[in-house]
């Protein structure tokens, strides 16, 4: 309180507050991890040699896998080839989404930009809108919802597209490459040969009697559209060695019926201008053509 010379109804009151603040000691170090014991760990090498561990058994493991079982090779492409469009599995969902009549047609902006930007600005705002602290999925019902509700929407999509993808394989008589490739190994191991596909584990199969006018008739009964020229196979398999898995009799009958996906050839051949004796000796040359002469 400070005086003046002033009368007493004039005197001021001044209060003056304590003002003194203590003196930092400049940047506060961080406790070491030893202050916590059996909580914590040195991130260098503690913790980063354990991470490079896990790495190393994944990333040989990966190589293991990849060295014991060739990736599968699939046929050449075959741009006359009749198949049914198909995504890969994991694209299945949006696959079947955009069959629906306000994803696609008149609809397609709704559903390209609209349900998807929907999806996409939910995502973006959740962690705004979804502030409690709360973490275990049970007491959060809206967050864990949409996310059950999301999941079983994917599985719900791609099990339709895909049923409705078998359907339209068994109403068409298609047979998808992959079944074929298995059906194809299934008969090599039966033989003792090579499974795979992949170049270098097998010698080419060379064809025999080229200069036989059995292949003028092959390429003039339209074999070669499937087959290729040179019989390694186009959009069907190779007919190189085609004589160590069926016998002129069988050749012959697959000519006439069809054989899994392939039609019966003998009223084309017919057309084209063969006759009965130049698709028999067709079938002969076919035998002939093993892998071991």
């Amino acid at each position: 309180m400070a005086h003046g010379h002033k009368s007493d109804d004039q005197e001021k009151i001044i209060f003056v507050g304590d003002s003194r603040v203590r003196k930092g000691a400049g940047f506060i170090t961080p406790p070491d991890y030893t202050a916590y014991p059996g909580k914590s760990e040195a991130f260098i090498p503690n913790f980063l040699l354990k991470e490079w561990m896990v790495g190393v058994v994944v990333l040989v493991g990966i190589l293991v896998l990849t060295i014991s079982e060739p990736a599968p090779l699939g046929y050449p492409a075959n741009p006359s080839a009749s198949v049914i469009p198909m995504p890969d599995w994991y694209f299945l969902f949006l696959y079947q989404y955009l069959k629906y009549p306000y994803a696609s047609g008149d609809y397609v902006l709704l559903g390209v930009l609209g349900v998807s930007g929907v999806a996409f600005g939910a995502l973006l705002l959740a962690p705004f809108l979804d502030t409690g602290k709360e973490r275990r999925f049970y007491k959060r019902p809206i967050a864990s919802s949409l996310m059950i509700l999301s999941v079983m929407a994917v599985f719900y999509l791609t099990n339709v597209a895909w049923t409705h993808y078998a359907h339209e394989l068994e109403a068409s008589g298609q047979k998808p490459e992959h079944i074929q490739r298995e059906e194809e190994a299934r008969e090599k191991r039966a033989q003792g040969l090579p499974t795979s596909n992949a170049p270098g584990q097998k010698e080419e199969v060379a064809i025999v009697e080229k200069d036989d006018p059995a292949m003028e008739t092959f390429k003039k009964a339209g074999c070669i559209g499937c087959h290729a020229a040179d019989m390694k196979g186009a959009g069907g398999p190779s007919l190189r060695g085609v004589g160590d898995k069926h016998s002129q009799e069988e050749i012959l009958t697959i000519i006439k019926e069809g054989y899994n996906s392939m039609p019966a050839m003998y009223d084309q051949a017919i057309a084209q201008g063969l006759t009965d004796d130049d698709i028999n000796h067709l079938a002969e040359w076919l035998a002939k053509q093993k892998a071991e002469q």
